[in-house]
């Protein structure tokens, strides 16, 4: 703002910054757009890293518990390991399915919205 000029009425701020919401809401959820955009597919990215390692984690250590409990050593630690990894893929498989579900009722919902707007 220069030296001699008035500052924006408070109406005039009210509608830029109502104008500047109406924006917002219409980009979020959108790919690359506001906030959540990318915050939302990094937790689902790390949801899936996380539910495949504690699968594993899970089947290895039961496995190696059972094993020291009853003399198998390697077997339980072996069919522990793998229970656990097709226990990790079953969870991304569903974690997957989920986010797909909620993505295509997303899309749907969108659409209706813009077929509704004139």
């Amino acid at each position: 703002m220069a030296a001699g000029e008035k500052p924006p009425s408070l109406d005039e701020l009210d509608a830029r910054v109502k104008a500047a919401q109406q924006v917002q809401e219409r980009r979020v959820g959108k790919p690359g757009g506001g906030p959540r955009g990318g915050t939302e597919k990094i937790g689902v990215g790390l949801r899936i890293g996380i539910e495949l390692v504690a699968g594993v984690v899970v089947g290895t250590v039961l496995g190696l518990l059972l094993d020291r409990w009853l003399g198998t050593k390697p077997w339980l630690l072996i069919v522990g390991f793998l229970l656990g990894s097709c226990a990790g893929f079953l969870n991304v498989y569903r974690v997957a399915q989920a986010e797909e579900a909620r993505r295509k009722t997303a899309a749907a919902s969108e659409a209706k919205d813009q077929s509704r707007s004139p």
